[in-house]
């Protein structure tokens, strides 16, 4: 089994930055609340019996998302006994990416969902379309052939995407004699000399009836306010836990009947607008006339300019020339404007564990609680997904906790801070609108863009200001 999760993890660092950075800047998240009825993952999935206080297990994993299911599922697949514990309770809405991108894709099939996932509703992705301030714009395609084999990606709920996931590992935890909990809170997270050993748990909330749990390993998995991070970050280092400079803060809403995001298969927006800058707005379709409309900034950028995304937004709706139109006869569903924040793994000067502490003695952290969203793009899921298949290896190996930070870096690391330095080029108005108004007249420039999707090697030539001349100005 761990050759399948070894082949795993290299299958989907085989998509990497672009492929996020394209296919989810392509969306920099967001997750639909589903409307409709009948389907199954708007029904509440069935979790068995709490287990009685002090109870023990191989591991506890905090937090039911993409990255907690990912660890606690192959924990479960090498017959670990876990603890699986979520706060939310299916079915639930999560504000987050609407992605599936090649980089999960790998995953999602070892884990026994990817078929499952192609039977429901979504939109396949078959190209990104980016526009600069000056209103620019250059259609991206994505490989001709990732879209044929139907791994370029796809855009659909996270309530459907985490449920399907959710499910399955609900199962596999199970099936080993694990436990899985929703609807509790982890009121504490218990240390031993400095060894993380259990948690407590309120369920039905903070207040609610207290059970206690001990492991030898705790997993984090809680988000960009995981009660387990928030241990290792605030009291074990005495770091703060949001960094401004390093959160991006975001705002999304969902439209029915936007002109041109018609159809259930197509191209996402990427839209770099004036009043925007250093953000973008971006539009991406979930099928049936459904778009998923938001904007993104980082935390520090919008303290500095007193910007509000909400405001941005609607005066980008209802008066950009871009825009004005395709939104005439659109509708706003009810009750979707939300905002959230995104830790970004954008590298740290000074620090030695990159982008941020990720252990403790007896803890690891996966997904937004390591600060592991792609800085450029904000896309999550994939890399939630790499580092939980990762935590439960290190935990099934009992390896410590400075392994896990260093293979983890060096997986992700290269294209974080490659996704990090485009983060910085996006501030620069006049460099986007010279380099889309280029890409939109030069044929070459957009097969450029299209390998880089797919292509870590053609990436790297985007930071070289020889290879940005001599293919702008020849």
């Amino acid at each position: 089994m761990m050759a399948v999760v070894s082949d795993t993890l290299k299958l989907g660092i085989k998509f990497d930055f672009l492929s996020i950075t394209v296919l989810t800047l392509l969306c920099l998240m967001l997750c639909v609340p589903i409307m409709a009825s009948g389907r199954f993952w708007d029904m509440p999935i069935e979790t068995g019996e709490i287990p009685p206080s002090e109870s023990e297990f191989d591991c506890i994993v905090v937090g039911g998302g993409p990255g907690g299911s990912s660890a606690a599922s192959y924990l479960a697949m090498e017959g670990k006994r876990v603890l699986l514990i979520e706060k939310g309770v299916w079915p639930r809405d999560k504000i987050c990416g609407d992605a599936v991108g090649g980089k999960s894709l790998g995953h999602v099939e070892a884990l026994g969902v990817k078929a499952k996932l192609e039977s429901t509703p979504h939109f396949r992705v078959t190209g990104i379309v980016f526009s600069s301030p000056n209103g620019s714009e250059v259609t991206v395609p994505l490989p001709e052939e990732d879209v044929e084999k139907m791994e370029a990606g796809y855009s659909l709920p996270r309530q459907q995407f985490d449920w399907l996931v959710f499910e399955r590992t609900t199962e596999l935890v199970l099936e080993n004699g694990g436990s899985v909990i929703q609807g509790a809170t982890v009121t504490k997270v218990f240390d031993t000399d400095g060894k993380i050993t259990g948690v407590e748990i309120g369920i039905g909330g903070k207040r609610g009836e207290k059970r206690v749990y001990s492991a030898p390993w705790t997993i984090g998995a809680g988000g960009y306010q995981c009660p387990v991070a928030r241990k290792i970050i605030k009291e074990m280092e005495n770091q703060e836990l949001v960094d401004r400079m390093h959160y991006c803060g975001g705002y999304r809403e969902y439209w029915d009947g936007v002109k041109g995001c018609e159809g259930n298969a197509g191209n996402i927006e990427i839209h770099f607008v004036d009043s925007i800058i250093p953000g973008y707005f971006w539009l991406f379709p979930l099928g049936n006339g459904r778009v998923n409309v938001g904007i993104g900034m980082v935390l520090g950028m919008m303290d500095k300019q007193k910007k509000k995304l909400k405001p941005l937004q609607a005066d980008v709706i209802a008066n950009h020339p871009l825009f004005k139109e395709r939104f005439a006869d659109a509708k706003m569903v009810e009750g979707t404007g939300k905002g959230w924040q995104l830790p970004f793994g954008s590298p740290r000067k000074g620090e030695k564990n990159q982008p941020r502490r990720a252990f403790a003695p007896g803890a690891l952290l996966v997904g937004d609680a390591a600060s592991l969203v792609d800085p450029f793009s904000g896309e999550g899921v994939g890399n939630a997904l790499v580092s939980g298949e990762m935590a439960a290896r290190h935990v099934i190996e009992n390896k410590g906790g400075e392994a896990y930070q260093e293979e983890l870096w060096a997986v992700l690391g290269p294209e974080l801070t490659n996704s990090f330095k485009m983060q910085k080029m996006s501030r620069r108005k006049w460099l986007l609108n010279w380099f889309v108004g280029k890409a939109s007249r030069k044929p070459v420039i957009q097969e450029m863009m299209t390998e880089m999707i797919a292509s870590k090697e053609a990436q790297e030539n985007l930071h070289s200001k020889w290879f940005l001349i001599k293919t702008l100005l020849f």
